[in-house]
């Protein structure tokens, strides 16, 4: 639990959770941080890194591997906090994340949905090589409205 005040200081932002799903609550207590770090060291589908800057966990990344007729592919996650935006370090944890994922999990395509509304997201998956494949009219349901999804993806 060494990060979890690090973790709560930049995830308790609301230019985070609007564009994160409702899983990632606003306000994001000290609770909501310990939940989350107790479920990312479970052994589960799931891997997932606290990106650091100078010894401070300061964002999250994850690939989360499905299951059937989905098994060769896997979804990243991920956030940074605001403080970090533009930095280039997000590009690099995505980079090492993507190597990571082809070379340890049986996965042929590694994708990402964003926000039809988080430009910048899009904009990063793109800068790391990935295409989009999507555009759903109104796929999302956030805060009582409806927003485009994007799909995007990067193959082996």
């Amino acid at each position: 639990m060494v990060d979890l005040s690090s973790l709560q200081k930049y995830a308790n932002n609301l230019n985070i959770a609007k564009y994160m799903t409702d899983q990632f609550p606003h306000p994001y207590t000290r609770e909501a941080g310990r939940t989350f770090i107790e479920f990312a060291n479970k052994e589960n589908q799931s891997r997932m890194w606290a990106i650091e800057y100078k010894g401070e966990a300061i964002g999250g990344i994850g690939l989360h591997t499905t299951r059937d007729v989905l098994r060769k592919n896997a979804e990243i996650g991920y956030w940074i906090g605001e403080d970090f935006w533009g930095q280039g370090l997000m590009s690099e944890a995505i980079g090492e994340t993507i190597k990571w994922g082809f070379n340890h999990l049986d996965v042929n395509r590694i994708y990402a949905r964003v926000f039809g509304n988080n430009m910048r997201s899009a904009a990063l998956l793109e800068k790391c090589g990935f295409q989009k494949e999507v555009h759903v009219k109104d796929g999302i349901f956030k805060n009582n409205e409806f927003l485009d999804e994007l799909l995007f993806a990067i193959r082996k």
